[in-house]
């Protein structure tokens, strides 16, 4: 299967951190539905998929939100759906751990004696290639990276449709994951706040795409 590139192009072109949407218009079920399975689909590193997705639909959680994350407070009364991206915290990650071997033994079928060498494979990884598991901190900006992926599909595969979006890091991390803890939106042992995205529909057209030349940013190596 193939697809346009200049359909691909004009999507990338139309993307833009949305400022400021249009609250009287709202992305259909169907639509928003095909953005999140973009971001299940999404590649992760050895398939862990360390990411969870919590669709904000509560107008008293959304207040939380605005007077707390700065970055959203714009933007998130007024969008279609907004979207909260929480990792996995490291001690469910390890090699050894429910998480990975639910994943390998029920997700990806692996046999028990190659699960067993991809389980050996992936503590080598986290303890001595990038040394994740002395370093708790590493291990979650790890999985944060994993998360990004899934975001960056979704927020390409929004633009496909029409639909506009916002990549929002703007808010106190310990704070907010805090609060949304106390207002039980999920377990702190199991989850920690990765990034937030708003999705919907501009009022304004941005400003002309601005970025480096092609030639800046690639160097081909021979």
């Amino acid at each position: 299967m193939t697809i346009d590139k200049q359909l691909i192009l004009d999507a990338f072109h139309f993307r833009h951190a949305c400022k400021q949407y249009d609250p009287s218009k709202k992305i259909s079920d169907e639509d928003f539905r095909f953005i999140l399975e973009t971001g299940r689909l999404s590649p992760s590193s050895f398939g862990f998929e360390p990411w969870k997705f919590f669709v904000i639909e509560n107008r008293r959680l959304r207040e939380l939100i605005h007077d707390n994350a700065w970055g959203a407070k714009d933007k998130i009364m007024d969008c279609s759906h907004f979207v909260i991206v929480t990792v996995r915290q490291p001690d469910t990650l390890l090699a050894d751990g429910d998480y990975v071997q639910h994943i390998m033994r029920d997700v990806h079928h692996i046999p028990d004696e190659a699960r067993k060498l991809r389980q050996n494979f992936y503590r080598t990884f986290t303890e001595q290639d990038f040394a994740l598991t002395a370093n708790p901190t590493a291990f979650y900006h790890w999985a944060c990276r994993q998360s990004y992926i899934a975001m960056a599909n979704m927020l390409t595969a929004a633009a496909m449709i029409g639909i506009d979006s916002t990549p929002i890091e703007g808010f106190p991390l310990e704070k907010m994951n805090d609060l949304l803890v106390e207002q039980g939106l999920y377990d702190p042992k199991e989850y920690k706040l990765s990034v937030m995205i708003a999705f919907g529909y501009r009022v304004n057209d941005p400003r002309e795409k601005t970025r480096q030349a092609f030639e800046d940013v690639v160097e081909w190596v021979k």
